[in-house]
């Protein structure tokens, strides 16, 4: 098999498994680029929303995509305001714009076009051959870094993740009740699970970690020292 050059540290999983906090935490542990791929998918439903242009107009998603300058970058201090990771479109900062639900529900339908998936996951892997990388999103173990030394399926029970994401959104001054996000996330599992393009999926070489009960830091701990062990 592959080695990559540098650490590589993929991680899968459904939508409010932990994956972007606890990747984030991994990362500035290990000294390593977080990478939130999901991002780069908002990113461009961010875009068709801005630019009024359908998510079926293939066309003309793949040309927003394609001329637009996408950076991520792990927060500086100046940018300590609750975020996982910067997100600059042509120059804006654009954080916390895309992390709408609407955009959250349009990041999953535009993610099942396979033109759109094939540039982002283009980009995803150049960010990869050039640092140590934690990168999370749902197809990161088996089509942008199947050569991962370390790949995790992040995952955790329905009624859990979906209370999570209702106190994220409720910290964020977003009036929504549990129902609506419970909702949302089963929508959210299925486009993710059933789609053409790149289903979400467990490969046979991933270590399936269920946050359920557990409390990040001990997520990250336990990652962490997994990862430390693996690299010496």
């Amino acid at each position: 098999m592959f080695k990559p050059a540098y650490f590589q540290i993929a991680i899968d999983g459904p939508v409010a498994a932990g994956k972007g906090t606890v990747s984030r935490l991994v990362a500035e542990r290990l000294g390593f680029l977080y990478v939130d791929t999901g991002a780069m998918y908002r990113v461009t439903a961010y875009l068709a929303l801005k630019n009024n242009v359908e998510y079926s107009d293939v066309d003309n998603l793949v040309s927003l995509i394609k001329n637009t300058k996408i950076e991520m970058s792990n927060p500086s201090e100046e940018e300590s305001d609750g975020r996982l990771t910067t997100v600059l479109v042509n120059s804006e900062d654009v954080s916390w714009k895309i992390r709408t639900e609407n955009v959250g529900l349009g990041a999953s339908q535009v993610a099942q076009i396979k033109s759109v998936r094939e540039i982002l996951v283009e980009k995803q892997k150049e960010i990869a051959n050039i640092q140590n990388v934690v990168m999370e999103g749902r197809d990161i173990t088996y089509r942008v870094l199947p050569n991962a030394q370390l790949k995790i399926y992040l995952t955790g029970k329905d009624f859990v993740r979906a209370n999570r994401r209702h106190l994220q959104l409720q910290s964020r001054g977003i009036d929504v009740s549990f129902e609506e996000v419970f909702i949302d996330l089963k929508d959210r599992d299925e486009l993710d699970m059933n789609r053409e393009a790149d289903p979400l999926q467990i490969v046979d070489d991933a270590w399936v970690l269920d946050t359920s009960d557990l409390r990040i830091d001990q997520v990250v701990e336990i990652i962490v020292a997994k990862a430390k062990v693996m690299m010496n």
